[in-house]
């Protein structure tokens, strides 16, 4: 369980590996959009593709290792397991959020997303 303090201080310091997570999603879509069209990509070829992949899911595998519950990857979507009032609650980040500014019910999901 977070506070909503702790939750946005771990957001602050896995930022940087976000920031990469994102990047490296935006280079294998754009090399195997290149590959779809049999075109030769900066990026490289299969084995980049296995490359980038790998490096996905580790950075995937290590929010897990957080206990962030990664419920999306294009966009990035987390959520922090909280309390609020009483009630077991998601903060939620969204990609292109500045920082952890929603919370919703856990039998709400992103549709019962409110501002904090």
């Amino acid at each position: 369980m977070f506070t909503l303090a702790q939750a946005r201080h771990l957001l602050a310091t896995l930022r940087p590996r976000i920031d990469e997570l994102i990047v490296l999603r935006a280079d294998l879509a754009e090399l195997h959009a290149d590959m779809a069209d049999g075109n030769n990509s900066p990026h490289g070829g299969l084995p980049e593709v296995k490359a980038l992949e790998a490096r996905i899911y580790g950075i995937l595998d290590e929010l897990g290792e957080q206990d962030i519950q990664v419920k999306g990857y294009a966009p990035v979507l987390l959520d922090f397991a909280g309390e609020r009032e009483g009630r077991p609650v998601l903060w939620c980040w969204l990609e292109g959020d500045r920082d952890i500014g929603w919370y919703h019910r856990l039998e709400c999901g992103f549709a019962g997303r409110r501002k904090v």
